[in-house]
């Protein structure tokens, strides 16, 4: 093989050898370190997976990529969860493969602890002593005879005799004479979540933690554990009390998706339960009705009778309509005949204009 190589003035990535050969990093991770390598400091802020894009590297080669850098240390990543509740990930990559403790060191600021030097083969640590026979004794070996069977069942421990006289204190009781005390057992169940302080019903609880746990079957990314359920029914459990039902909280915590998804079933059901809280129920106002008046005398004209007013009236109903129709029982005055507005017009220009001193 015919080699011809000139080694580029600018524009040029120094790599080492070491990830150019690497056997264990295939062509794409190679190739997406040193792209890496190669880009200015004001790109940084970038994902890798939108460097391995622009790469052509997509889909499950970019997945085999990373996972081959992380394992070798070239690539590490760190996620955290904010104070609203979403997700993020910092990513270190570097040139040279790196511990976890030392890329901890520089994710702080904190320049990384220098790697040991190897040691030569040919030094050897020297031997601490002179060599001295290998001593054993105080232990006397046991017979095993849990593969061999007996008719006769165990011996029972020897009952402690009645306390006697006083011994004397140099004198040790006899270690297989003390009693054995039973160890305390595991516990056999888990026990139950505990929930915030709160002073909501017991019942209203429940009811909030069964929404919140049914919401698994709608959205697979909203799937909560009982103690995540437990509490978050504290935050729920305000809409139950101000009036909703339990569609009505589940469908505002299923409502409007968000495009990018939800990194954080806890985190986002927490900020959507605070900004989404209905205002308080008003209490209804209790309508008293109106007690009926007392029957007074009419004082229209005519035959004496009582009737019950409604404000502050003095005469009942029929005698005041009537009096309204003995008012206007007379005939009205007949209306003057219309004319044309041709005639009207003629009327008017005939009339002769009134003058100033005349009026």
């Amino acid at each position: 093989m015919l080699r011809h190589a000139i080694a580029p003035s600018a524009r040029y990535t120094k790599a080492s050898n070491d990830v150019i050969r690497h056997p264990r990093l295939n062509s794409d991770a190679k190739l997406l370190l040193l792209y890496v390598q190669s880009l200015p400091d004001n790109t940084t802020f970038r994902p890798l997976s939108e460097l391995a894009q622009k790469m052509g590297i997509k889909g499950r080669a970019y997945q085999k990529a990373k996972q081959q850098l992380v394992e070798n240390g070239y690539v590490h990543e760190w996620r955290s969860q904010s104070d609203g509740g979403r997700w993020i990930t910092e990513q270190l990559v570097a040139n040279n493969p790196l511990t976890t403790d030392q890329a901890c060191r520089l994710r702080g600021g904190t320049p990384p602890l220098p790697l040991p030097a190897p040691r030569p083969p040919s030094t050897h640590s020297p031997t601490v002593g002179a060599p001295a026979p290998r001593t054993a004794g105080g232990y006397e070996p046991v017979e095993d005879h849990s593969d061999k069977t007996t008719p006769h069942p165990p011996s029972k421990a020897p009952e402690p005799s009645e306390p006697s006289e006083p011994s004397e204190p140099s004198e040790l009781p006899d270690p297989s004479e003390r009693s054995e005390t039973p160890e305390p057992s595991e516990p056999s169940e888990i026990p139950e979540p505990r929930r915030p302080a709160s002073t909501a019903d017991a019942a209203q609880l429940a009811r909030a933690e069964r929404v919140l746990l049914s919401l698994r079957h709608s959205r697979r990314e909203l799937h909560l554990g009982v103690r995540e359920a437990a509490k978050l029914a504290v935050e729920a459990v305000k809409w139950l009390e101000r009036g909703l039902s339990e569609s009505d909280l589940r469908h505002a915590l299923l409502a409007e998706r968000p495009a990018e998804g939800v990194r954080s079933a806890v985190g986002f059901l927490r900020y959507r339960l605070a900004q989404k809280l209905p205002e308080p129920r008003t209490p209804i106002q209790s309508y008293e009705p109106a007690r009926p008046r007392d029957l007074i005398e009419c004082q229209a004209p005519g035959e004496k009778h009582t009737f019950r007013p409604l404000l502050d009236e003095t005469e009942c109903t029929p005698c005041r309509l009537a009096a309204a129709n003995a008012m206007y029982s007379e005939a009205p005055s007949p209306e003057p005949d219309h004319l044309p507005w041709r005639e009207r017009f003629a009327r008017i220009n005939a009339t002769p204009p009134a003058l100033p001193g005349e009026a």
